[in-house]
């Protein structure tokens, strides 16, 4: 894969969706998870910051790789140019989002 290919790569986290873009993404070695690496931000000699990119580059600061539970992944495209990273409040539609994990603390489904 040459190096000029980038991913955006739209996910769900905790109700929100979050959209980075990265070098290298792939099955990887966790089974269930997809792999992503090299997370590609704006460059910070603009003199017009995003406040929505600084707050996606604070969170992944210092991620080498990060893997992403296959069932939060929406979508992965394969995109020319790199845009902007952002984090978007999750507005449901007519499809329901696979099951997740309980937090600590709230009981599971009734048997």
């Amino acid at each position: 894969m040459a190096a000029s290919h980038i991913f955006k790569v739209l996910f769900v986290n905790q109700g929100k969706i979050y959209e980075i873009y990265a070098r290298k993404v792939s099955h990887g070695g966790l089974f269930g998870f997809v792999e992503v690496e090299e997370l590609v931000f704006g460059e910070r000699s603009t003199v017009v910051v995003d406040p929505a990119e600084e707050k996606i580059m604070a969170e992944f600061a210092g991620v080498k790789r990060t893997y992403l539970p296959m069932h939060s992944v929406l979508r992965i495209d394969e995109v020319r140019k790199q845009g902007v990273s952002k984090v978007s409040p999750y507005e449901g539609g007519n499809v329901a989002q696979f099951p997740m994990a309980y937090p600590a603390g709230e009981p599971g489904p009734k048997r």
